[in-house]
């Protein structure tokens, strides 16, 4: 059966989404005939993205009808699903600028991407166009589901879900990292072969083909459930999808028997608090209050690695470089069969289609699926995709001491947006105030001083 929808993508110049997302819609079988319109303020980036998509519904007979516009409000009229992947400026100098500017005032920062004063920063950047689109939603599909890829994740979300009548969701891979742990601890026991050269669970280039060879091996053998919030998630239970047995006994036992210097940090929080944290010691420590200090440098202790910036801009002109040559039909497109549209694909079908789909991660406002979490807060647990939306799996309460870790994130992530929308300097410091990673008052007025001024094109709102 072909469902033939409106799906809007914002952001489709980006290579990783173009080789991803997109390839993964135009391929699907049950999507055969919809429209699909790409929006890029990078023409040249949609421009790439635009003939590649033409000649994957060519060769594919996809039968779609694909349109690239400059600008979201040309292109959401009837849409049922708007897929945001939206970076504001120059994805990989601002982040790189996020961490140093802290650093002139003793604020040295784990990673500066989700959490910490650069996860204020990146949120407020993207938070106006975000709420613009959602705004001209109301508008135009005031139906449609907002998928979103853009981080960080929660601070988006939480934007759209309060400040728009816009329903949306939210989308990562996170949870693999967890299946990836449980297959290097299980190994034996489970019979996974761990590829040689693996050194963690980081955004390294030469580590995401190891890690994705692990966990082409471990998602079948295992059902995993883990709830929390985006980048900061725990595992709940470990199931042998073949005979149900629980192994989480086991699990924690072989973990503590592994290297003491495979995440590191990981293997503390787990002990300290008794569930295994998902994602990584790199994006763990960006919520921690236990890895600033400039006087016992933590982040040397556990190994913690900054994101490369210049290696991953080059990464993303390669990437756009390789999709334009498969746009011009000078390569071949054969690596294109099997992407992961990274859940985008599964809300599309299944929502469109009335199909039954569960999903291992998705974000949603919370409404009581955890039980002592804030109401409305954004939440990371499974869900259920059928015709009737998107509803989330109840998981209970989270033990105390992780619940608290998680409620003073939750509050830090809502200011910031407050403060984002409002265009509020009280705020936006007390924001600051509140982040684990700071912990000193006139630090944090001077960092949120220096941003603002830095930053004045992308926060106008500041500077009323």
């Amino acid at each position: 059966m072909t469902l033939p929808t409106k799906i809007t993508v914002i952001g489709a110049g980006s290579a990783s989404f173009g080789e991803n997302t997109l390839s993964a819609i135009i391929r699907s079988k049950r999507l055969k005939g919809s429209a699909l319109a790409l929006v890029d303020r990078n023409a040249a980036s949609l421009d790439i993205i635009h003939r590649l998509a033409d000649r994957l519904n060519r060769e594919w007979r996809s039968e779609m009808n694909i349109t690239a516009h400059s600008h979201h409000e040309e292109a959401l009229a009837g849409s049922q699903f708007v897929v945001n992947a939206i970076e504001v400026g120059a994805r990989e100098n601002l982040w790189q600028r996020d961490f140093e500017i802290p650093l002139k005032y003793g604020v040295r920062q784990p990673y500066a991407e989700n959490g910490g004063p650069g996860g204020f920063a990146h949120a407020a950047r993207n938070i106006g166009p975000i709420l613009q689109i959602a705004h001209a939603m109301e508008q135009a599909c005031p139906e449609a589901w907002f998928v979103n890829f853009t981080n960080p994740m929660i601070r988006i979300c939480d934007a759209v879900n309060r400040h728009s009548k816009i329903k949306a969701v939210g989308l990562c891979h996170q949870i693999y990292q967890g299946y990836n742990m449980v297959g290097v601890a299980l190994a034996r026991d489970l019979g996974i072969e761990i590829p040689e050269g693996l050194t963690g669970m980081h955004a390294a280039v030469d580590q995401h083909p190891l890690q994705h060879r692990i966990k082409e091996q471990i998602v079948p053998l295992v059902d995993i459930r883990a709830a929390g919030l985006n980048h900061f998630t725990w595992i709940l239970s470990i199931h042998d999808r073949r005979t149900g047995e629980d192994l989480y006994p086991l699990f924690r036992k072989r973990f503590f028997e592994l290297d003491p210097k495979f995440e590191p940090l990981t293997r503390d929080v787990f002990s300290a608090f008794g569930l295994f944290p998902v994602p990584g010691d790199t994006h763990l420590c960006e919520y921690l209050p236990w890895m600033s200090d400039p006087a016992t440098k933590p982040w040397e202790k556990y190994n913690i690695r900054l994101y490369d910036w210049d290696l991953f801009a080059n990464v993303r002109e390669f990437e756009l470089h390789r999709l334009n040559e498969m746009a011009n039909g000078e390569a071949t497109i054969e690596s294109l069969l099997d992407t992961d549209s990274e859940g985008a694909l599964e809300m599309i079908e299944n929502v469109a289609g009335t199909g039954n789909h569960y999903h291992l991660a998705a974000n949603l406002p919370n409404a009581g699926q955890i039980a002592n979490l804030p109401l409305g807060a954004t939440v990371e647990t499974p869900v259920q995709v059928n015709g009737a939306g998107i509803h989330p799996v109840h998981v209970g309460a989270l033990p105390e001491p992780i619940a608290e870790l998680l409620r003073r994130e939750i509050t830090v992530a809502q200011l910031c947006v407050d403060s984002a929308v409002e265009g509020s300097r009280e705020k936006a410091l007390q924001c600051l105030l509140l982040d684990p990673v700071v912990n000193d008052i006139d630090a944090a007025g001077k960092i949120l001083d220096d941003y603002l001024t830095e930053y004045r094109e992308y926060l106008p709102q500041y500077w009323k």
